[in-house]
């Protein structure tokens, strides 16, 4: 299985802020943070059509047109159709939190024809002949999540089985999402979203040890937690599950910094450090809206953390 999984470099470029994630950037913006990825060394990029409907897509599409193509893995996902809206195109998207007109709207369509549409859809907005890897997006957001887990990831494995992407698997921050995934289908790589990350690790007792077992790889996304890990100094306000974080959990963030700081090391960098420490992460993707953003990324990783810092969250019970 191992060998049906790119390799992904230990940071890959996550898109969602290329489709205008709460803030609009404009397209010179983005292809500049996109060419510092690259300038780093970043090799992967993970994208879908729930960002920015479809923007996202288009704007990488345009910058990976003039890399070779043996050179870069891309993911996107399935699982969101998005089909012309012009009644609503004089308004925003505020189902997804995207600073676009919200023509086209989404369509939710986890059925083999809406998987292998969902793909050719991207790929078209891509502007490539083919992705790497296909995650099924949000099943845990479907009214029948069980129903379209059993409906679309057979769906990946025979698009994988046809050669026309290398490796498939879930794309979500619920962790009952990824394990009935593993329960239906032969995947390859998962990406939890905020579910292994310094400030929480609800898929470390049963999805990770399985993930082990099975030589299944995770990319952990929203190793921030929605930026309340990204400062040194997490307080009121802080954004946490694309909201703003409650009391108790900017609180436990302020511990978490605050042990780090003992230590000479800022929370963000640990936060980027931490989910890597498990075999099984395969890479962290991370979204970025300013090359600088990139750049000090890039270096927090390279940054020396001692394991006394990890035994001493343990001990505090801040970590298991």
């Amino acid at each position: 299985m191992a060998d049906r999984v790119p390799s992904l470099g230990t940071l890959g470029f996550g898109g969602a802020n290329l489709g205008n994630l709460f803030t609009a950037m404009s397209d010179e913006q983005a292809n500049a943070v996109l060419e510092a990825a690259w300038e780093q060394g970043i090799r992967y990029f993970d994208t879908a059509p729930h960002y920015g409907l479809g923007l996202a897509e288009r704007r990488l599409g345009r910058f990976l047109a003039g890399k070779p193509r043996d050179e870069f893995v891309v993911s996107t996902k399935v699982g969101r159709l998005l089909v012309p809206s012009p009644e609503t195109s004089d308004e925003w998207d505020e189902e997804g939190g995207f600073v676009v007109p919200a023509d086209p709207r989404r369509v939710w369509d986890a059925s083999a024809d809406g998987v292998r549409r969902s793909l050719d859809d991207s790929l078209e907005r891509l502007g490539l002949d083919r992705v790497d890897v296909l995650f099924l997006h949000d099943p845990d957001e479907y009214e029948d999540m069980e129903g379209s887990v059993r409906s679309a990831v057979p769906a990946l494995v025979g698009l994988r089985e046809e050669g026309l992407v290398r490796a498939v698997g879930i794309g979500s921050k619920s962790v009952a999402a990824h394990l009935a995934g593993l329960r239906v289908g032969d995947l390859d790589l998962l990406m939890v979203a905020g579910r292994y990350t310094l400030l929480e690790q609800p898929a470390a007792p049963a999805l990770i040890p399985e993930c082990r077992d099975r030589g299944i790889g995770i990319v952990v996304a929203g190793a921030f937690n929605s930026g309340l890990l990204s400062t040194s100094t997490p307080g009121p306000g802080a954004h946490y599950e694309y909201g703003e974080a409650p009391a108790d959990v900017v609180a436990k963030a302020q511990r978490l910094a605050a042990v780090c700081a003992g230590y000479g090391v800022d929370l963000p960098t640990a936060a980027l450090q931490f989910p890597l420490r498990e075999p099984a992460v395969r890479a962290i993707a991370l979204g970025a809206t300013e090359p600088a953003h990139v750049e000090q990324n890039v270096r927090r990783l390279a940054e020396p953390v001692p394991d006394e810092l990890w035994k001493q969250l343990v001990a505090e019970g801040l970590l298991p």
